[in-house]
């Protein structure tokens, strides 16, 4: 179930003092010497106010009768406060992630993905408003999972191409649209934020897109506003484990406070569960605003994480082809993408992005067809930017995939792959990959892939066609390969997982004594 069970609400008479006196009469009536906030920058700065005002605001209650003084004494001192980010814009500083942000993600792509199908089969444009007033998190990633054609964001405003087209934005953003549709793609996708603006702040309307696009493209365009079907929904898998590690934390930092520390906000870096100072955060988050209103569109990006700032290069890399970046001759690879293994979701997206940002560098991406099995066969053939088109949203692996492997040398590393698939002679390998003039490899898949690449390492020394970049990109539901906080995959089949148990439970619920024993994959490794 999503949303909250105990209820929330924007409460304008905490805003000012006799509201907070109140809250504190209540607090002490019910003998709570400890909160645990969950919500937005709002929340949270008065949540830190009523802990600075809550020793006068005690001997007030006293001085005035409303509270007795034997009842309150012991919870007179300090009040604590730990804060948790709860906000689906995933708007706060120094938190790479905040409960509920994932979950309103899953919201929009799959609305973006069922109106992805009516676009195709009617060749048309589908402008989408999502949530983000000053944040842009939910816009930009919906637009990497879908391979929207633009976004518009708060921190960014259009054009990219300043010193082309100046504030001209419609003209750039058209631009784009046209060079897709004349390289077949039958449909076009515009995400906006609703915090969306241009260059002079001006608010950029889903409407009035919808119109340029009308009157210059002669696109059938659609607006269709998420709205409030981003907040509902049952949470994802990802969001229930962060709400249970940084509730277990919040716990634990209530126990752990002292008088005069300044409240703690539990947040989340680099994968691990972390405390820092509440107010820092909140004061950091309020300097993105007051940025963006001083058209300090630098710095409003330089406030995100880098992740954000990665994530939004990636974008621009995997939607707009140009040629403005272009390596010298010289320097161009022919880059080989292959996958080992079992598939898993997002192979595709990854061979995608991969691929698409070679033809930007004006590398040449080589898809190998089938695993190394393919590559000994020949299966080997150039990537085509429109070709990739909708790979980011499809399952499986379109390059397809084996567990055949890399036959080690005598002496080599002592690796077990999993599975019965064949063993491909590394002469056979070295050969093809010369060939085809393959000067770098990408491999994409779980363990096999990591066993593959340790393989064709070490016999670098007998075949020379091996001393090449190998770069291994983790792939697996079962999120078991070395080196790596998470795979490519696992979060789609734990979501699958997750989702299947939510439908059992409601058999187990309506059979009071039946009970259900689920299997799931993990062969040595137990996450999922």
């Amino acid at each position: 179930q999503g949303g909250t069970s105990i209820g929330t609400a924007r409460c304008k008479a905490f805003r000012e003092r006799a509201g907070r006196l109140q809250a504190a009469l209540n607090l002490i009536k019910n003998g709570i010497d400890a909160l645990v906030v969950i919500g937005g920058d709002g929340s949270l700065t008065g949540a830190d106010m009523l802990r600075a005002e809550w020793r006068g605001l005690v001997d007030e209650l006293v001085q005035t009768g409303r509270a007795v003084e034997a009842e309150c004494a012991h919870l007179r001192e300090d009040l604590t406060i730990v804060g948790l980010v709860g906000s689906i814009d995933n708007d706060m500083s120094l938190t790479d992630i905040t409960i509920g942000a994932v979950t309103s993600l899953h919201r929009i792509c799959e609305s973006l993905d069922s109106l992805t199908s009516t676009a195709l089969s009617h060749q048309r444009a589908f402008v989408i408003e999502v949530m983000g007033r000053h944040c842009g998190w939910l816009g930009l990633m919906a637009g990497i999972a879908v391979g929207a054609d633009a976004v518009f964001l708060p921190e960014r405003p259009p054009p990219l191409n300043d010193a082309k087209y100046g504030d001209d934005w419609e003209t750039e953003m058209c631009d784009v649209i046209l060079q897709s549709r004349k390289m077949g793609n039958r449909k076009t996708l515009v995400i906006v934020c609703e915090g969306a603006i241009d260059r002079q702040l001006r608010p950029v309307n889903p409407d009035y897109i919808r119109q340029v696009l009308t009157d210059r493209l002669f696109l059938d365009t659609r607006v269709t506003t998420l709205g409030h079907v981003q907040r509902g929904g049952t949470p994802c898998a990802f969001d229930r484990f962060l709400a249970t590690a940084q509730g277990v934390e919040a716990v634990n930092a209530v126990l752990e406070s002292r008088p005069g520390v300044p409240a703690p906000m539990i947040g989340m870096s680099n994968n691990k569960i972390i405390r820092v100072p509440l107010m820092e955060a909140v004061k950091m988050t309020q300097e993105v605003a007051e940025a963006i209103s001083k058209k300090d569109f630098k710095r409003a990006m330089e406030l995100r994480d880098p992740d954000f700032n990665a994530a939004y290069d990636a974008y621009i890399e995997s939607t707009q082809l140009s040629r403005r970046i272009q390596l010298p001759e010289n320097q161009r690879l022919r880059i080989g993408i292959i996958h080992t293994g079992a598939p898993a979701g997002g192979m595709n997206a990854a061979t995608c992005i991969a691929a698409r940002l070679c033809l930007n560098r004006g590398h040449t991406p080589l898809g190998i067809h089938n695993g190394f099995s393919g590559l000994v066969k020949d299966h080997v053939a150039p990537l085509d930017w429109q070709e990739m088109g909708g790979w980011q949203v499809r399952g499986g692996s379109e390059l397809g995939t084996n567990r055949d492997h890399p036959l080690p040398l005598p002496g080599g590393p002592d690796v077990a792959p999993k599975g019965e698939g064949t063993r491909i002679d590394l002469g056979l390998i070295a050969y093809h990959l010369q060939k085809h003039n393959i000067q770098a490899l990408l491999i994409i898949g779980g363990f096999e892939a990591h066993t593959s690449q340790l393989t064709l390492t070490h016999a670098r020394t007998v075949f020379p066609a091996f001393c090449i970049p190998m770069v291994h990109l983790p792939a697996t539901v079962s999120n078991n390969v070395p080196g790596t906080d998470y795979s490519i995959g696992c979060d789609t089949a734990l979501n699958a997982i997750v989702d299947s148990c939510d439908r059992i439970k409601l058999s187990a619920n309506a059979s009071r004594n039946r009970v259900f024993v689920v299997e799931v994959q993990g062969g040595n490794c137990g996450y999922v």
